[in-house]
């Protein structure tokens, strides 16, 4: 069950950052490849057997997040379709929790435990039902929301990072974060939470410019 959510989370990401991003095909491309290679590379359990290939995929990822936001025309923007793309954060907080359960990755990385990004999607549940009957909503808290939402994507995935079966691990020795070793939650680092950064830069961008 906690497979089959992060798969259509993964997916639904990806498709709202489509729209978002005004239908850029190339984005799409670019991304379906990526999540391609992660998927298999996971499902023939490359990064559990080697646990030392995974930071190349945050490597990769993260060249792939910036290369992304060069190709984006932000004057196609659909910022509906950006800001919906954090309320996926709440079913995501959801199946972390179950993982937790499952063994799979430390408390602290739950919403009971350090990960606040549960009220990121709850708050981005309530700012996109206002938006769809009040078109103007005040622009500066929006980016500082924006801001905060970053704020707790950082503390997210340093903690996943830190809690990692690597040499650099510093948390959660007695139940690591297995996890996004496995498929399908390699997706979490590969799809969804670089979907999150891209979203939450573009908005700021977005509505920094709409204040002038």
């Amino acid at each position: 069950m906690t497979q089959t959510a992060f798969i259509i989370i993964a997916l639904l990401s990806l498709l709202l950052l489509y729209y978002g991003s005004g239908k850029n095909k190339k984005l799409l491309l670019l991304f379906t490849v990526w999540q391609l290679l992660t998927g298999l590379l996971a499902l023939f359990g490359v990064f559990e057997k080697h646990p030392g290939s995974f930071p190349l995929l945050i490597a990769g990822t993260f060249v792939i997040t910036f290369i992304l936001l060069k190709q984006i025309n932000t004057k196609t923007l659909n910022l509906k379709a950006l800001l919906s793309i954090h309320i996926l954060r709440l079913p995501v907080e959801l199946a972390l929790y179950q993982l937790f359960l499952q063994k799979k990755i430390p408390y602290l990385m739950t919403f009971k435990g350090w990960n606040f990004d549960i009220l990121i999607g709850i708050s981005a549940l309530v700012i996109f039902s206002y938006c769809l009957f009040h078109p103007i909503i005040n622009r500066r808290f929006l980016i500082v929301w924006n801001i905060i939402g970053l704020v707790f994507l950082f503390i997210i995935v340093s903690l996943a990072i830190l809690s990692s079966p690597l040499p650099i691990q510093k948390f959660a020795f007695e139940q690591p974060n297995i996890a996004v070793l496995e498929f399908p939650y390699c997706f979490l680092p590969s799809c969804i939470v670089p979907i999150v950064l891209i979203s939450h830069v573009l908005l700021i961008g977005q509505y920094k410019k709409s204040q002038y």
